[in-house]
């Protein structure tokens, strides 16, 4: 047995809690996933959670770990925890839930906040940012509750993320990671800490800075873990617990992106393209890049929310085949819609799909939506398929180009993760589509490893990020791009996908206005 020391990291994202232990070198060796129900919905476009069944979700993969691997607690030098970034809870004197937590997915509005005055006001009006910041007011959970939930808001004693909630149950500190803070808060994402005094925030989301947790810069202790928490978990009391940062930023350390010109893809619920900067630089003017799991540094970031979504929507509308099929077979269904993405060719025969399913603040704008152009006689569902996921890719592209414009830094490889990585098909495509070296890294787990590099470098086990990522990431597979095939991509992407935004949002803006 390797008598080198073991990092836990939990990682509670969407879809399920993990339990995993890695050691210095990167490697997974043993793992536990227990499914979560992401949320429940009381009304429409609401997504809520109940707290406590995050920590249970917690205390069960931890507790099945102990029973099935042969690491013993003692060769654990410590663990670090990274979560779906934007859950928000609302915690009492008491520190107890007062309501469900308001999970990422929701899309509840508050429209009609006293918009920000002041220089800030005038300032915004005059560079035409007045419409985005009340945006951000709409959007703010916490205006929400203040104002639908007043009752709520005046007993809040704390405003914390899931992962500042998941940090007090493991070591009794109201604390969070400066590398979690994503959401609409009153965070400075320059400076990385809450935000002065006299910053827009402040009117934009109203609250007493006291709500909020003391933050801890990536790799500093968070705390250590308590007895309740040890009883609960069965994690040794006393353990460090070490601040990594959200899922998303953990992704791109755990896949080795440390430098700006490797592109950091995500194909998740989200669908990401990533780099990590030492400056601090705004793709698109107000919208912040979010902090990285390396201290002091920032994830440039351009997102397709719910990228992915519609990949699970035509597998759970139009996939029931390849389901029952595989599970016939015993066999995982992914390789299945890789047979039939294979049987369309590259372009999907002139069908193209632009993934602006849900609006977004500049571009796409609050009126987008998504459009399918180019559908003819020959097109099949299995064209409809491969259009989904290029068109995803196209518009990572996009965001590609935007990042390289903003920051003076070419794009030069590409590392994926997410539960698209897994299908060598998408691997290819997006390979083809950005006309670029696309590797997987050697772990499907990325975003449990990269927190598990944040403890790596807290404890003093790698002296930095520089060997930690050196010693802990490598590539799996490299899919090449295709010359011919690019070539397809690359006419279809400059004359017809870059152009169909522009073309089509006065048609957006009149839908919005006649069915909103």
């Amino acid at each position: 047995m390797n008598d080198s020391p073991y990092i836990l990291a939990i990682d509670n994202g969407t879809q399920s809690v993990r339990a995993l232990l890695f050691d210095l070198r990167g490697n997974l060796v043993d793992k536990v996933r227990v499914p979560i129900e992401p949320y429940f919905s009381t009304q429409p476009g609401w997504a809520e959670q109940n707290p406590e069944y995050f920590w249970e979700s917690v205390c069960q993969a931890c507790q099945r770990l102990w029973e099935q691997t042969s690491i013993p607690k003692s060769a654990i030098a410590g663990v670090t925890i990274t979560t779906q970034r934007s859950t928000v809870i609302n915690l009492g004197k008491d520190h107890q839930p007062l309501r469900p937590a308001i999970v990422w997915l929701d899309q509840r509005r508050i429209e009609g906040q006293p918009p920000v005055g002041g220089l800030w006001g005038a300032m915004f009006r005059l560079v035409r940012m007045s419409e985005t910041v009340a945006y951000f007011q709409a959007e703010a959970e916490a205006n929400w509750i203040r104002v639908r939930q007043p009752e709520i808001w005046s007993q809040t004693h704390k405003y914390v993320l899931l992962s500042g909630y998941l940090t007090y149950r493991m070591t009794g500190n109201m604390v969070d990671s400066t590398g979690c803070q994503v959401g609409y808060i009153p965070f400075d994402y320059k400076k990385l800490t809450w935000a002065g005094p006299r910053d827009w925030k402040w009117q934009a989301v109203p609250m007493d800075k006291a709500l909020l947790p003391d933050l801890i810069p990536p790799t500093g202790e968070l705390g250590r873990v308590t007895p309740e928490a040890a009883e609960a978990t069965g994690i040794p009391v006393g353990l460090p617990v070490v601040a990594a940062a959200a899922d998303k930023a953990c992704e791109v350390i755990g896949s080795g992106c440390l430098e700006p010109h490797i592109g950091s893809l995500s194909y998740g619920t989200t669908a990401t393209i990533n780099t990590t900067h030492t400056r601090y630089i705004e793709v698109i003017p107000l919208i912040p890049p979010f902090p990285s799991a390396v201290p002091g540094a920032y994830n440039l970031e351009i997102q397709i929310y719910r990228g992915y979504w519609m990949v699970s929507w035509f597998k759970q509308e139009f996939g029931h085949h390849e389901i029952l099929q595989a599970e016939a077979a015993g066999i995982e269904p992914e390789a299945l819609f890789d047979d039939l993405l294979n049987t369309v060719p590259p372009g999907s025969s002139g069908l193209i799909l632009q993934p602006y399913w849900s609006p977004g603040v500049k571009v796409p704008g609050p009126e987008a939506r998504g459009a399918v152009i180019g559908f003819s006689d020959v097109h099949t569902r299995a064209h409809l398929y491969r259009a989904i996921l290029e068109g995803v890719a196209y518009a990572l592209r996009e965001g590609k180009e935007r990042s390289e414009k903003r920051s003076g830094v070419k794009i030069t490889e590409l590392r994926v993760s997410g539960g698209g990585s897994q299908s060598d098909a998408a691997m290819q495509l997006t390979a083809d589509i950005f006309g670029l070296p696309t590797a997987r890294p050697h772990t499907y787990e990325t975003s449990g490893l990269g927190a598990a590099i944040d403890a790596a470098v807290g404890l003093k086990l790698h002296p930095d990020f520089t060997t930690a990522i050196r010693e802990m990431t490598r590539i799996g597979q490299v899919f090449a791009p295709n010359p011919e095939t690019h070539a397809i991509y690359e006419d279809l992407y400059c004359r017809i996908y870059r152009r169909l935004y522009p073309r089509l949002q006065s048609l957006y803006q009149e839908i919005r206005q006649i069915a909103p």
